[in-house]
């Protein structure tokens, strides 16, 4: 059983790596400078509608209810930076990224696989 923090920080990082790890075959290449469809407003819409209420935040830290609150300069505003990022065909580090909170599934749990992990 690991003791030291550090250690165990590295054993549920080793564990989430493998967890999530990507077996698919090689991404195919992507020719730079190809036009998709636009990102609509209603899209961005149907999304945030589809959100659910009282979920934990991730790394940005804002609440679902925050993002459901938004107007209509709020909603085309949004569409327009996801359509920035879309067309640029460059994503954020920080959208990339999750925290992940592990509980565990029966009381006492000890091993990495007998946890929930939830971002």
């Amino acid at each position: 059983m690991l003791m030291e923090k550090k250690e165990i920080l590295n054993r549920w990082s080793e564990y989430v790596e493998d967890l999530f790890k990507d077996d698919r075959c090689e991404k195919p290449k992507i020719e730079k400078n190809i036009e998709g469809p636009t990102i609509l407003k209603e899209e961005i819409e149907a999304a945030i509608k589809k959100m659910k209420n009282g979920k934990a935040t991730g790394p940005d830290i804002i609440p679902v209810e925050i993002i459901k609150a938004l107007d209509n300069l709020g909603i085309d505003l949004t569409t327009k930076l996801l359509n920035a990022i879309y067309d640029s065909g460059t994503i954020l580090e920080d959208l990339c990224k999750s925290d992940f909170i592990v509980l565990p599934k029966t009381p006492g749990a000890t091993e990495c696989e007998h946890h929930r992990t939830i971002s």
